[in-house]
């Protein structure tokens, strides 16, 4: 008699895994299903190595401000290869620490492409998983638009594995991706363009920090250009032509399409078995991760929430409370701290002030404060810093708070827990600031910058 599983993931990405282990962790029959690599776009694609190149990309500049201290500090190479390197052997020993983690309660790894035949049972290769529940956690795959040339162009999957380090280098795209790997490219050395069709980077972000930020990521030499899209790529004597949507062209070693990211479901079934998805390809599932049909369940990115480590993680906690559990578990989507690391970095937690003045017009006091930091003071840098809270005024609630700035992740971080109890203007107020620090400035803004 064929064994039947508890539960069947497919994608052994940051919400496959979680919710594979903890599940087998309840006594339940797990099996995850995986075609790639553990730990998913995160461990090996993503936030992890990009992490890693952003810390190699500040050496330069660090090396530049060391003179105002009395270093003399100097750069004299850069290989990429070495780089590389050790990037894959951490990522190496970080696929293992996955792999332990999943088999130490119990789960089964499954090599291979999984592919839902019904809704009880899931295909890999010539094996047929019987299952009571299935878990689609595929995540998301990089995309790139349909314009002639476009395969000579990379997408932030290749850039970790590229061969060589680029002179010049053109990013296509206005998310924090781009503005990303535009910022570690620059600080690496390449001569660095990052084209956006829109009016400004960064869009779903703060207004005043965004444009804060295209201000200082011009400043450190990423040369920004808006409103041009790439229309056309060839290739021309070892370099490549971008043919712009203004008429112009640049010529670049590399071009590197960072335009946003879709779903991963193709090939998984779905169709045939009747499950709705929208347009974009992503997977439609109810507040239990529930799709249409009953026993297939979908979360992380593949299911169009804030595509962030994170947030997957915590569903699949919820989704394991649900299965396996008390179902006492909950996500909130209201309050999640996020950063970006261009340079200088974004912290950010709650609403926008855009967000805030239309779900509470005439009740929002706005403080703000933009400063050069300490360390500035000597190091001979211009970059500024800029704090931000929104407060609603009737009540004195937090609704958000914002940072551009050195470790400004780390920062929020912190702030977040405070929003997420409730905290009030007046409990910030009440705060003794560590000094001398950069984030002792939202314990200390006391003058309202404007009320909307």
């Amino acid at each position: 008699m064929t064994e039947v599983y508890d539960l069947v993931v497919i994608g052994a990405g940051s919400g496959g895994v979680r919710a594979s282990r903890m599940a087998a962790a309840t006594g339940a029959k797990v099996a995850v299903v995986e075609d790639m690599f553990l730990g998913g776009t995160c461990v090996n694609v993503g936030c992890v190595p990009k992490k890693l190149f952003v810390y190699a990309s500040q050496y330069r500049e660090q090396a530049a401000q060391a003179a105002g201290f009395g270093v003399d500090a100097h750069i004299n190479n850069f290989d990429w290869a070495t780089l590389r390197t050790n990037k894959d052997n951490e990522i190496n020993r970080l696929n293992g620490i996955y792999k332990n983690v999943l088999e130490g309660p119990g789960v089964e790894i499954v090599t291979g492409k999984g592919e839902v035949v019904s809704p009880t049972q899931v295909r890999v290769g010539d094996r047929l998983l019987d299952t009571k529940r299935i878990l689609i956690a595929t995540g998301g795959w990089p995309f790139k638009p349909d314009i002639p040339g476009a395969e000579l162009a990379m997408d932030s999957n290749d850039v970790f594995a590229m061969e060589s380090f680029p002179q010049s280098i053109v990013v296509v795209g206005g998310g924090y991706i781009a503005v990303e790997f535009a910022g570690i490219f620059n600080g690496l050395g390449a001569h660095t363009q990052l084209l956006y069709r829109g009016d400004r980077i960064l869009r779903g972000f703060d207004e005043e920090v965004r444009s804060f930020v295209s201000e200082e990521v011009a400043k450190a030499g990423v040369q920004i250009r808006t409103q041009v899209d790439v229309v056309r790529i060839e290739e021309s004597q070892g370099k490549k032509i971008c043919h712009l949507s203004d008429d112009s062209t640049i010529s670049c070693d590399m071009v590197m399409m960072a335009t946003g990211r879709t779903a991963k479901t193709a090939g998984l079934g779905l169709e045939a078995l009747g499950v709705e998805t929208r347009k974009d390809g992503s997977i439609i599932a109810d507040e239990r991760f529930e799709t249409n049909v009953k026993g297939v369940f979908a979360l992380g990115d593949v299911i169009g929430t804030p595509a962030l480590t994170p947030v997957a993680l915590e569903q699949g906690m919820v989704f394991v409370s649900q299965q396996f559990g008390d179902g006492s578990r909950s996500i909130n989507y209201d309050l999640i701290p996020t950063a970006v690391f261009c340079q200088p970095n974004i912290g950010t937690v709650g609403l926008t002030e855009e967000q805030a003045s239309e779900q509470y017009p005439g009740d929002v006091d706005v403080y703000t404060s933009e400063f050069r930091a300490l360390k500035h003071t000597l190091s001979g840098s211009t970059e500024r810093t800029l704090m931000k809270l929104l407060v609603r005024r009737s009540d004195d609630k937090v609704l958000g708070a914002h940072m551009v700035g050195e470790e400004s992740g780390e920062i929020i971080q912190g702030i977040a827990v405070a929003l997420q109890a409730g905290a009030t203007k007046a409990h910030f107020d009440s705060t003794l600031g560590i000094h001398p620090t950069g984030a002792e400035e939202f314990v200390t803004m006391r003058s309202v910058t404007r009320a909307v």
